[in-house]
């Protein structure tokens, strides 16, 4: 059986083509459009014409590889991009009439749950009670719980694009006042977050997203190339030694480092302060890099819990957004707090 998933993101659309016969999805083709998004909506959020075009293209490309690789319609989702463009509706209609695709828009507290499965299913019951960290381009995802799916599930408007574009400018070297602003803000929408992980004291603290990748190959990880079983972890000391380098060079210099691509150079900064202010506060002292996040999350879930539980995902076009029990806001944050599930064997502290 053959199973595919397309992720609009900030900076890329990706597609991962699977083999699930045995109900794990085991990659056997990948595909991407480096679109940037983030750098084509207007100062406001809105997509306009010509970046929906990309979108549509792209999709469409999608679903004929995903069909190529003898794959049904692939379980199209979209991430803050498109979930806070003020034109989402208009986004989303034009894709399932021109692209013939449902693009399903996640809240961020999906996201987090759904990223947290991810991890769970690649680390295995021995990693205990588990706390995750995704930065996207838009939003961050925190998450913690004992079980198969999480306790706790926040998204925070902290993603390293998003906070590049507010706080740090032109792209030379940032000042000391654009550095202050920019720490502030984070320690400020991750305090309470951060809180509840130092609290439930997890066994083990997990990151994923290509930019933790990227910040831990920066901070003497393994390469790419070694393959997704090689160990890579991701120190906090070493973290802050990352921010001082780059924090010392202008954007065009920074895609020199190792690790650093030179798409996601400009946001690297903001990405690392994300990083060890979340750590710091969480009073995590080193990461466990992850290959495993939302969508392979995506995917354990559709083949765990069937068509149906996707059907009942995320936003199509000329929906709203229904209000989920159990969500409050925190600090411009959304925030699900779940029933526990199964006790993980808990391995010690």
């Amino acid at each position: 059986m053959r199973l595919s998933v397309v992720d609009a993101g900030s900076n890329t659309v990706r597609l991962v083509v699977t083999d699930a016969a045995d109900g794990v999805p085991l990659p056997v083709h990948t595909a991407k459009w480096k679109l940037r998004l983030s750098e084509q909506v207007g100062p406001d959020g809105h997509f306009g014409e010509r970046a929906t075009e990309e979108l549509v293209n792209a999709l469409r490309r999608a679903v004929e590889v995903a069909a190529r690789w003898g794959a049904p319609e692939p379980l199209a989702f979209a991430t803050a991009v498109v979930r806070n463009a003020p034109d989402r509706a208009t986004v989303l209609r034009a894709v399932t009439e021109k692209a013939g695709v449902r693009l399903r828009v996640l809240p961020g507290e999906v996201e987090a749950e759904l990223t947290f499965l991810g991890v769970r299913r690649w680390m295995g019951w021995r990693a205990g009670p588990l706390a995750v960290f995704d930065i996207g381009g838009g939003s961050l995802e925190v998450a913690f719980g004992r079980g198969r799916m999480p306790e706790f599930a926040v998204s925070l408007p902290l993603g390293a694009n998003r906070l590049t574009n507010e706080f740090l400018g032109d792209g030379e070297v940032p000042s000391e006042k654009e550095l202050v602003a920019l720490r502030r803000t984070v320690r400020h929408q991750l305090r309470d977050a951060s809180a509840r992980i130092r609290w439930e004291h997890p066994h083990t603290a997990v990151a994923t997203s290509r930019t933790f990748q990227q910040l831990a190959r920066l901070c003497g990880a393994a390469p790419g190339r070694d393959g997704p079983f090689a160990e890579r972890t991701l120190s906090r000391g070493e973290l802050r030694r990352a921010i001082t380098r780059l924090a010392a060079l202008p954007v065009a210099e920074r895609a020199g480092l190792p690790g650093i691509s030179a798409p996601r150079a400009r946001q690297s900064l903001a990405g690392a302060i994300v990083g060890h202010t979340a750590m710091k506060l969480s009073g995590v002292k080193t990461l466990l890099v992850c290959p495993w996040a939302l969508r392979e999350g995506i995917l354990l879930r559709y083949l765990e819990d069937g068509a149906d539980w996707w059907a009942d995902v995320g936003l199509g076009p000329g929906t709203e957004q229904r209000r989920l029990d159990g969500l409050d806001g925190l600090d411009g944050a959304v925030v699900r707090r779940l029933p526990p599930g199964p006790a993980a064997p808990v391995l010690g502290h």
